[in-house]
């Protein structure tokens, strides 16, 4: 052969057995190094332990490398839909399933549950009571509170709604916004009631009745909506004036209180007063009664007086009449001065004793004092 080895070699890559082993390139073709292969304690060789792990992976997997891939993806996806199709409802909770986008008929209760997803899908509401702030200090520049009231006065009202979620499913589908209707429901029903009223309701006087007025209206209005809410209560938690016109309603207020101040110091002083003349009037009606109670006694005492005398006077006229003569001079005459005179003698010396008697009793009073 023309490339024999001229030195005893083995084909044309120097294979053989002598010192020239290079071929016709200086070198023969790379055989395997490694601990085990070759038996020469080479370095091992990367590409060959790639190769051999790639040996390996296509054992393990079906269908080979490309298969093993597919399988792969499979089993991360079902993974992936089971986790989507698992879900938890809460103790103050409530899912509603939907199938296509249509709600069934069933209320998820607390608790795990399975659904077929992405076909099926869950809403999860909350059940427990929730409160809805309105005209609130942190929206209170949106001007939601603020309101005209009966008497066309300015009231910035700040209240909360406190609800209760009863039908899930009505709550989700019924009204497209829940929150934002149940806002504008409350704010509306709110104007209605302050602007059939006085500001003055709303600032002290009435706002329990205000607070239910609302309530009932809020009440009607969502279950004509089927909002599948309950109203608890109407909660107001701070009415005032607005800031540009705070100072004058301060003014006004302390007018009014001034005002009630006169009014009730009149009606203290105008029942004072009237008790008193009431008093009097009763104790001139008391004296009044005394006074014709005792004319009436006295004037039946003189009327009997005058009967039992006529009936005497009947009996002996002229004994009668001589007595009453007798009497009646008796009364005109015992306290005036008296002169006697005879036809005989004259005048008649006259002793005035009782003048005597009062000047001797005088006298003893007198030196019994000292």
């Amino acid at each position: 052969m023309p490339w024999s080895n001229q030195n005893g070699g083995g084909g044309p890559w120097g294979g053989g057995g002598g010192n020239n082993q290079g071929g016709p390139w200086g070198q023969g073709p790379n055989r395997p190094r490694g601990g085990g292969g070759g038996g020469n304690g080479g370095p091992p060789d990367l590409e060959d332990i790639i190769r051999r792990g790639q040996d390996r992976f296509r054992n393990v997997l079906p269908g080979g490398f490309n298969g093993g891939v597919l399988a792969i993806l499979g089993l991360v996806v079902l993974a992936f839909i089971a986790m989507q199709s698992i879900y938890t409802v809460q103790p103050d909770e409530r899912g509603v399933e939907l199938r296509f986008g249509k709600p069934k008929d069933e209320v998820s209760m607390p608790g795990l549950h399975f659904h077929f997803w992405p076909i099926e899908t869950v809403e999860i509401v909350k059940v427990t009571e929730q409160q809805q702030n309105i005209g609130s200090r942190a929206t209170s520049s949106s001007g939601t509170g603020v309101m005209l009231s009966g008497d066309q006065n300015i009231v910035n009202v700040q209240f909360s709604v406190l609800f209760t979620v009863t039908d899930p499913k009505s709550y989700l589908f019924n009204v497209d916004t829940p929150a934002e209707t149940l806002q504008q429901v409350a704010e509306s029903a709110m104007r209605e009631v302050v602007g059939r009223r006085p500001a003055q309701d709303i600032f002290r006087d009435n706002r329990q009745q205000i607070a239910a007025d609302v309530r009932n209206i809020i009440q009607g209005t969502m279950d004509g909506y089927g909002a599948g809410l309950s109203i608890n209560a109407v909660a107001i938690e701070d009415a005032a004036p607005p800031r540009e016109v705070a100072d004058a309603f301060d003014e006004v207020q302390r007018a009014e209180q001034d005002e009630d101040r006169f009014v009730e110091e009149a009606n203290q002083y105008a029942n004072q007063k009237l008790g008193a003349a009431r008093g009097q009037a009763a104790q001139i009606r008391e004296e009044a009664n005394a006074y014709k109670s005792r004319v009436v006694n006295e004037a039946q005492g003189e009327a009997q007086r005058f009967v039992s005398i006529y009936d005497e006077y009947s009996k002996a006229p002229d004994v009668t009449r001589q007595r009453l003569f007798i009497e009646t001079m008796e009364q005109v005459m015992k306290n005036t001065n008296k002169i006697i005179i005879d036809e005989k003698q004259g005048v008649v010396p006259y002793l005035p004793l009782n003048e005597i008697t009062r000047g001797a009793a005088a006298a003893a009073a007198t030196q019994g004092g000292n």
